[in-house]
């Protein structure tokens, strides 16, 4: 019975908790970030809804996705990344080399 009480509560426990992601937003910076200082965003809806802005530093803030110059930032970045996937261009590849012909 014991053993059974235990587990019921394991169960309840683990049922209503949430694994959070390492970098995960919790708190939410209230100050406009300067657009050219960043490499990337991620969106997040849990445990809050936020953009997460990349530096090119690697630094990690957590803004309201609903701010007018949050949108703008996104769409900057969304802008910057087509142009470098249209602009990069892959590497040729390498011309096989010739068989050598058989002598008779």
């Amino acid at each position: 019975l014991l053993v059974i009480y235990h587990l019921f509560f394991f169960i309840l426990g683990s049922v209503g908790s949430q694994i959070i992601r390492r970098s995960s937003c919790i708190n939410l910076s209230t100050k406009q970030l300067d657009i050219r200082g960043l490499a990337n965003y991620e969106n997040q809806n849990i445990p809050v809804k936020a953009v997460m802005f990349i530096t090119k530093e690697g630094i990690k803030i957590c803004v309201e996705p609903e701010l007018k110059w949050v949108k703008q930032a996104i769409k900057y970045l969304d802008q910057r990344h087509v142009i470098r996937r249209t602009t990069i261009k892959p590497k040729p590849k390498p011309k096989p080399k010739p068989k050598p012909k058989p002598s008779n």
